[in-house]
């Protein structure tokens, strides 16, 4: 299974940006999909997760801003990022629980990372 995640850029502080995962490969299912981030010298963070059901979660520092979503026919998550921080520049990490063929064990997958840079 492989994660290419599109989407960042630079952007002014208050502006919006929306990225794109889309999962290919051998993909019998997928389960929760979500975004991670990292900012230089600090630990990789949850920024939001879904379910295939549509079941949300989010980091508390982008509640309210940051929308997660997914087209589970097209196996893509998107994260809709509106009134951005300098703060929330990171590389955008998406994840994904995926089973390649029925019965096989749910594996853990990466995208590769998208830089998102928010000037003040």
């Amino acid at each position: 299974v492989q994660l290419q995640a599109s989407g960042g850029g630079l952007v002014q502080a208050g502006g919006s940006l929306r990225l794109s995962c889309a999962a290919s490969g051998t993909i019998y299912g997928i389960n929760d999909m979500g975004w991670y981030r990292q900012a230089p010298g600090k630990q990789r963070e949850m920024v939001a997760t879904i379910t295939s059901g549509g079941n949300t979660n989010y980091a508390d520092s982008v509640k309210g801003r940051f929308t997660i979503s997914r087209e589970n026919a097209k196996n893509t998550v998107y994260l809709q990022m509106n009134s951005l921080k300098p703060e929330d520049t990171a590389v955008y990490y998406c994840n994904a629980d995926a089973r390649r063929i029925a019965m096989s064990r749910v594996m853990n997958y990466w995208g590769q990372g998208t830089l998102v840079t928010v000037s003040s």
